[in-house]
């Protein structure tokens, strides 16, 4: 199984890494039955993140069809006040300092203008590829028009915003949806890697890396199965 996890300009690094470091280590404990790269849309290329101007290497391009699973991050910025401006400035900065001290819904929105959403939007045509997200991933795919009439989670911040999409928000750790796969705030990342170790290769490798983090997942997956609670 090969997972690509996709950087863009403000990405948040603990989206990208704790999932990179969960599944590398499926791989190390499966003989490389699961390997991980770091990817952009463009191409191989130096990546800021919108924390601090931390920068990590994309070692290649989004390939579907190399990639049997895509992971895409969420942003890391500013919240901003009710009612703050999201719209982009007249004069546009270098890269570098256009990820910086931005609101997040402004680097999420930015990636509407790069390539990523048309290979998102195929990759989600494609019975053989899996996608995941990582807190602000999903609005990502619900931005561009992706995720209507899906069950999606994404940071409690967020979860407004997915429904206005049309999207089924769940307020839950991680979320199944199928070809679908969604997790909730930025650390959700450890125990969504966990999760796809476990449902695409198995219990035990999941449990084996789980071990090596110290890190108990936490919440139940959430899957559109069994009798509908009532309230409570």
């Amino acid at each position: 199984m090969h997972i690509q996890v996709v950087l863009f300009d403000g990405f948040d690094p603990l989206d990208v890494i704790a999932p990179y470091e969960v599944l590398y280590a499926g791989g190390s404990v499966t003989d490389g039955a699961v390997t991980v790269e770091l990817v952009t849309a463009e191409g191989p290329r130096e990546v800021i993140s919108g924390t601090g101007g931390l920068t990590l290497r994309a070692a290649g391009a989004l390939d579907l069809e190399r990639a049997d699973m895509l992971v895409v991050p969420g942003a890391s910025g500013r919240v901003g006040e009710p009612g703050e401006a999201t719209e982009e400035p007249e004069e546009e900065a270098g890269v570098g300092e256009r990820t910086q001290d931005e609101l997040i819904p402004v680097l999420l929105g930015r990636t509407l203008t790069t390539e990523l959403p048309a290979l998102l939007k195929q990759a989600m045509g494609d019975p053989n590829i899996t996608v995941a997200t990582v807190c602000g991933g999903s609005l990502v795919l619900a931005m561009a028009g992706l995720l209507e009439g899906r069950h999606a989670t994404t940071h409690h911040m967020g979860l407004d915003m997915l429904d206005a999409t049309g999207a089924h928000a769940v307020r839950a750790r991680v979320v199944d949806d199928g070809d679908l796969i969604t997790g909730a705030g930025v650390t959700s990342g450890l125990d969504l890697g966990l999760y796809l170790l476990e449902r695409e290769v198995g219990p035990r490798v999941a449990h084996a890396v789980e071990e090596l983090f110290s890190h108990e997942r936490r919440g139940t997956v959430w899957r559109a199965q069994g009798p509908t609670p009532t309230a409570l």
